[in-house]
Order: structure tokens, then C-alpha cells, then sequence
């Protein structure tokens, strides 16, 4: 029903993969892979290790070309763009393993992401560092410097400069790698909050997080999707449990 009969159109998804294609070789890393992320939504990613996780993440930031497919950033397709123009766009990811300025302060690493990614100045820019710091816990560790902080708080900086690039996208790759289960718990409750004015895709090993947050969760396994749907839903297919969590089909039964 369009807007004229009454209904407000629908909302158009802030990333679109299409026919993703990558191949190394004798290897192929992505095959025909189709994805959607909406506004204010997050899609979960897992899949074994080999399984195509990383180098869809290389494919939507711009690290390395499709062979083949598009990818369509909030309508406008990017899939020629370097990596730093689609960051200028607003694709930011937050590693794994933290790569803060480690000689600069928790403030300093916000402030330079909000200057150069988010092309803010002055007074401006300012406020909005501050104001990310206050968001992610680190408002009273804006003078530490960032290569002193422990692993949770180095995770914080992490998705800190990532949000305050103001991206459409963000890419979180197995940041909950590492952190034990409070604190892992403590980064869910953070990105279940982002997820309220930020589009989301994250990959990750800890299966309870994502369902914890995710909206839909989808499988990859040899570069290939082979199920996506409601997390819960998905991760009790025996097809899944057998490829990602190594229970044979006939021990669901």
C-alpha cells in the first residue's frame, strides 16, 4: 500500500548485499551471498572458523573487491568505492583485537574519530567526543591513556571511535573475543542501547550474545549462507548445530 493510500512507505534498509561473489584461487570465500540490514536493527553473523565471516567483512569495508555482486549503502551502491570513501560514507568497524592510538588518551582517540571520520570541529566535535565517552562507560577515563586500559575497557575505546564516526553502518568483529562472561554481558547491554539509533552486523563466536541482541541471525559455512532467521530459531536447526556447534543431526532428536 503506498503513502497516498494511507500507509507511510517503507523504510529503506541501511545496507543491501547482492550476489556477493569472492574467490582466492581454487577457493571460494564468498558465494553468492545476499544479506539486509534495516534501520535500527542488528543482523548476526557466526560460522565456523574458514567459514567466510572475516572476508565479508573485508568485502563490505572496502579491505579487499568483490568478483562479482553489489553492495548498497542506504540506496547508494558502493562496490567500487575505496575502503575510506565508504568510511566517509559512514561504514565503521570495530575490531577483534582494540586498535586504539595506544601513546593518546581515551579522549584524544574519540576526538580524532569525531574530526576526521565524523568531519566535525571545534566546540562541536568536542561535545560529541564527550558525549560517546558518556554513552560507552569511559567518561571517567577520558584522561587514561588508551594503551594502558584493560581488555574490556580497550573494547569500549574500540566501539567508542567507532560510533563517533556517526556511521550508517557499524561492523563489530568478534569483540566479545577475549572478555569474561560478566563482562561480556556488560558489551551486550552497551550494543543492545547502539542498537537503538544505529544499524548493526556482527560476527561473532559467543552464540548467547547474539541472541541476546540480534534481530536475525544467518550462517555461513564455506563462504556460502545456509540458514538465516530468528537467532533461536536458527541456532536449534540440526543442520546448524551439526556444522557450527559439531552435534551430529541424529543427537537433536
Amino acid at each position: 500500500m503506498s503513502e497516498r493510500n494511507g500507509e507511510a512507505p517503507r523504510a529503506r534498509p541501511v545496507l543491501r548485499v547482492e550476489g556477493l561473489y569472492k574467490r582466492f584461487g581454487a577457493v571460494t570465500v564468498a558465494s553468492n551471498l545476499n544479506l539486509t540490514v534495516e534501520n535500527c536493527s542488528c543482523l548476526g553473523i557466526i560460522g565456523p572458523n574458514g567459514a567466510g565471516k572475516t572476508t565479508l567483512f573485508n568485502l563490505i569495508d572496502g579491505a579487499i573487491a568483490p568478483d562479482a555482486g553489489r553492495i548498497i549503502l542506504d540506496g547508494v551502491e558502493i562496490t567500487a568505492l575505496p575502503q575510506y570513501q565508504r568510511a566517509q560514507r559512514g561504514v565503521a568497524r570495530a575490531f577483534q583485537i582494540p586498535q586504539p592510538f595506544f601513546a593518546l588518551s581515551v579522549y584524544e582517540n574519540v576526538l580524532i574519530a569525531a574530526t576526521f571520520s565524523a568531519k566535525l570541529a571545534g566546540v562541536v566535535a568536542v561535545r560529541w567526543a564527550m558525549s560517546v565517552l558518556e554513552r560507552t562507560g569511559l567518561a571517567k577515563k577520558h584522561s587514561a591513556i588508551a594503551g594502558r586500559l584493560p581488555l574490556l575497557e580497550r573494547k569500549r575505546l574500540e566501539l567508542a571511535r567507532a560510533i563517533a564516526a556517526r556511521p550508517k553502518l557499524l561492523m563489530l568483529d568478534e569483540i566479545a573475543g577475549g572478555l569474561t562472561e560478566p563482562e561480556v554481558h556488560d558489551l551486550v547491554s552497551l550494543i543492545r542501547e547502539l542498537k537503538a539509533d544505529h544499524s548493526i552486523i556482527w560476527i561473532e563466536h559467543i552464540a548467547h550474545a547474539l541472541t541476546a541482541t540480534a534481530d536475525t541471525l544467518m550462517v555461513l559455512h564455506f563462504g556460502a549462507k545456509i540458514a538465516e532467521g530468528e537467532p533461536n530459531a536458527i541456532l536449534r536447526s540440526p543442520e546448524v548445530r551439526q556444522i557450527y556447534l559439531g552435534i551430529a543431526a541424529d543427537a537433536t532428536a
